[in-house]
């Protein structure tokens, strides 16, 4: 019966240990959400506490967990078990769309503010990727902007076998992924108010890698700027020619290089 009695006493003292250590990390995690004192006074009034809701709601997003071994405490920032890590994966893509993890500090930075910093992280000032479709945002007038040669997909021209994933299904995969049909988009704009042609190439698209496709529109795009005598802007974000259209992805730079210095001479 002492020994039954201790037993129960040590679980009790381990419950309000654990209850201890588990309120000190929420406190912390409470400290380190830092908010400027002009979102506050946002006009979409947004409040400390709405973000902190967002993301340290108390079922969802602690990732550390307390075991006890004895008198020793242990924190471990993830379980083995598989179903709590799908959980912690659903509440990231949750709240994607209101925070940004720096990939170097894994700082916080608010997504409504983090483009205004030309994304750079508020932590550490580590400056992040940004997407072509960024890049044009960054660059081009509101409401300016106009695509050219969209429907334009690769294909399979030499048939190039993978054991990982064939070809067509990775190009259908970075589709989905990015949202684009190919590495680079072209098109023409304003840039205060001073009509331009861009092209800006995207990196998150199989590393921006040159195929037939790629070349072509960027082909397209510089003939069309020297026909209207428009300035032409190029932004590279490339890993090179893409392997799996083998001789017919060098041969773009072949293509594109007789065009190129059309828009000057003809301006």
């Amino acid at each position: 019966n002492n020994d039954s009695r201790s037993d129960d006493d040590h679980s009790l003292y381990d419950t309000k240990w654990n209850n201890y250590i588990n309120s000190c990390i929420d406190n912390y995690l409470r400290s380190q959400i830092c908010i400027d004192s002009y979102i506050l006074t946002d006009s979409d009034n947004y409040s400390e506490s709405y973000i902190y809701s967002s993301i340290c709601s108390e079922n969802e997003i602690s990732r550390l967990r307390i075991s006890t071994n004895g008198n020793d405490l242990t924190i471990r920032e993830s379980s083995n078990d598989p179903r709590e890590s799908s959980n912690d994966l659903d509440v990231t893509e949750k709240y994607r769309h209101l925070w940004i993890q720096c990939e170097i500090c894994y700082g916080l930075n608010y997504k409504k503010f983090f483009k205004s910093r030309l994304n750079i992280c508020e932590q550490c000032g580590y400056h992040l990727k940004m997407t072509s479709s960024d890049r044009i945002e960054l660059s081009i007038d509101p409401g300016t902007w106009n695509p050219m040669d969209e429907d334009m997909v690769s294909l399979d021209p030499i048939e190039f076998h993978s054991e990982e994933e064939p070809y067509k299904d990775r190009i259908d995969s970075y589709q989905r992924k990015t949202g684009l049909t190919e590495a680079v988009q072209t098109g023409t704009g304003q840039l205060n108010g001073i009509p331009v042609a861009i092209g800006v190439m995207d990196f998150q698209f199989m590393g921006g890698s040159m195929g037939s496709v790629v070349g072509e529109k960027i082909t397209r795009l510089i003939e069309y700027a020297a026909k209207r005598s428009l300035p032409l802007i190029l932004v590279c974000a490339s890993g090179g020619a893409r392997m799996q259209e083998g001789s017919l992805s060098l041969m773009q730079m072949a293509k594109i290089s007789p065009v190129l210095p059309s828009p000057q001479s003809e301006n």
